[in-house]
């Protein structure tokens, strides 16, 4: 398969850091203090009320990651820009090309963290 521009997708996500993540630092959280106290399981608990407020209408997507992803991207909004194939974390990825746009995932699970994405375009 060969690799267009048409390929490509673009994203929004939110990232909850736990103990088993890569790197336990986030802006945040920069000495990483909660991160390291936070067990996946609270990690996914936490997105889960997130991604049910979002797609209730409770929420919208973009407030929610710049207020509490672990990501950089949390200042625009949970946006990571466009991007194509082995360019992310293949868990991430493959999720990614599989939501229609609008979409939410479910839980994602990469070594940085878990995600909620929403795929944009």
């Amino acid at each position: 398969m060969s690799s267009s521009s048409s390929d490509k997708v673009r994203a929004s996500h939110i990232l909850i850091k736990h103990q088993g993540s890569r790197r336990k630092a986030s802006w945040k959280d920069p000495e990483g203090r909660i991160i390291s106290n936070t067990t996946r399981d609270d990690a996914v608990s936490q997105l889960k009320t997130f991604r049910e407020d979002i797609v209730s209408g409770k929420s919208k997507f973009e407030d929610v990651a710049s207020r509490y992803s672990d990501c950089s991207s949390a200042k625009r909004g949970g946006d990571l820009g466009s991007f194509g194939r082995n360019q992310m974390q293949k868990p991430f990825e493959e999720a990614t090309y599989a939501l229609k746009v609008g979409e939410i995932s479910d839980i994602v699970d990469t070594d940085s963290g878990v995600h909620i994405i929403m795929r944009t375009c």
